[in-house]
């Protein structure tokens, strides 16, 4: 039987439908591909290959919100062609609230960077939090403001806290939700220490609520050792013996954000350890 590829609208339609996606078996290579330098290149190009589609649609002014989620929509498909099941769940709640929320994400890899524009999208408009030298690449300045993207430099704390308290204040504001990941860089470890509560001042300041977002994309860890970890430290060798998770948490209700913070945190940790994921609480 020949694979069926999986449609963005297809996915989004299943997505507000039911508050979750499952790969299905005819959208799913049969055997998952053996790991190696081959497997590792085809799912790294499947995400590497946005920057340089929405740098040239960018300047022929045709670069759209539509058009990026279906860019980083190949991301699931290639995943899916590659054995691997894509499985979301939890959105139910995110569907019965209609306004604006402070999504808060784990961090582990490259790969939800990808994967949560065509998921988040599915629910309205939303801004997000990166790093400011994604937008410095080649071409790729004017299309990262097309994105909603509000960079931060990380060489001082508190001028990032103050970029993304006024900026998030008035997207949210806009009627756009908000994506942080609270613990700025990628680790496997979801850490206390690590988890920053910038996402909940935000919520408090803008009056919106929080929903907890976690995912488990370890089919694609970050290289930490070996000489191709200077140049390629994104794009680890692909295991595809892990499926791709992403779980969706309830709708917090804005309060202080000493409260948001910990209601946020606690429900992201349980989580992780139920998929068996390490944790320092």
């Amino acid at each position: 039987m020949a694979l069926r590829t999986t449609k963005l609208n297809e996915f989004q339609s299943e997505l507000r439908a039911t508050g979750g996606y499952r790969t299905h078996d005819d959208c799913r290579a049969p055997k998952r591909a053996k790991p190696g330098a081959w497997t590792t290149l085809r799912y790294s190009w499947a995400l590497t290959r946005v920057f340089p589609l929405c740098a040239v649609a960018e300047p022929l002014g045709k670069l759209t919100t539509d058009l990026w989620a279906q860019f980083c929509f190949s991301s699931v498909t290639k995943a899916e062609g590659l054995g691997m099941n894509v499985i979301i769940e939890g959105f139910q709640d995110r569907i019965a609230y209609g306004g604006p929320v402070l999504y808060l994400c784990n961090h582990m890899s490259m790969a939800e960077t990808i994967l949560l524009p065509p998921t988040l999208l599915s629910f309205g408009p939303f801004s997000y939090v990166a790093k400011a030298s994604l937008a410095h690449l080649p071409l790729l300045e004017r299309a990262a403001e097309h994105m909603r993207m509000v960079p931060i430099s990380r060489k001082s704390p508190r001028e990032d806290l103050m970029s993304i308290l006024r900026t998030g204040t008035e997207r949210i504001g806009g009627g756009d939700s908000f994506l942080i990941f609270p613990q700025g860089t990628r680790c496997d470890v979801f850490s206390r220490k690590r988890y920053s509560s910038i996402g909940a001042k935000l919520a408090e300041r803008a009056g919106c609520p929080v929903v907890p977002i976690v995912v488990d994309t370890r089919c694609q860890p970050t290289r930490k050792t070996g000489f191709l970890r200077k140049v390629l430290k994104d794009f680890g060798p692909v295991d595809t013996s892990h499926d791709i998770r992403i779980s969706c948490g309830p709708v917090i209700p804005c309060a202080k954000s000493k409260d948001l913070h910990e209601a946020a945190f606690g429900w992201m940790a349980a989580k992780l350890e139920s998929w068996g994921l390490p944790v320092e609480r």
